[in-house]
């Protein structure tokens, strides 16, 4: 007895960001036009990659034990830009969306606090993603792709001791 089974492969429709071009965006729901049209269905809802990319991020940040998100070179950068005066943090640092017509595949890349078990927080970010974007934007998350870049130990929040001098 042999059983074959198949699955469909995701449907995406991305194209990289080149720059001068305006951010990417999905149409979710293609309306129609014409007064004889329910008023909920005249017109379009377009949804840009950018929304899908920091609803994933704030999303991910709210699981106990996800210390920070991204690689070294955009933590770094992410560091220098949270301290310029009138700078805003990047809730969407660690997360790259591919947006098709109706799904979505996401990857996360996270810092994890010590201690804490790495496959619970993985599955817990997963659920959460999943969760939020899937309520909030009507798009079918395929997956979630999490990477563990870095583990936060205790001692690195410990300030080296300073001496100060009065003259």
């Amino acid at each position: 007895m042999s059983t074959n089974t198949q699955s469909a492969p995701a449907t995406k429709n991305v194209q990289p960001e080149r720059a001068g071009r305006p951010p990417q965006t999905t149409e979710l729901f293609g309306g129609a036009t014409g007064v004889d049209q329910p008023a909920a269905d005249r017109g379009r809802t377009s949804i840009a990659d950018v929304v899908v990319v920091k609803i994933a991020g704030l999303a991910a940040r709210e699981i106990p034990g996800v210390h920070d998100m991204g690689g070294g070179l955009s933590r770094t950068i992410g560091a220098v830009r949270d301290r310029v005066p009138g700078g805003r943090p990047n809730v969407g640092r660690g997360v790259k969306v591919e947006v098709g017509e109706r799904q979505t595949a996401i990857d996360v890349d996270l810092v994890v606090e010590y201690g804490v078990p790495i496959s619970d927080l993985a599955r817990d970010v997963r659920e959460n993603v999943i969760s939020a974007v899937e309520r909030t934007t009507g798009l079918e998350v395929v997956e979630v792709n999490v990477t563990i870049n870095d583990v936060h130990l205790p001692e690195d929040d410990e300030a080296p001791a300073t001496e100060t001098r009065v003259d």
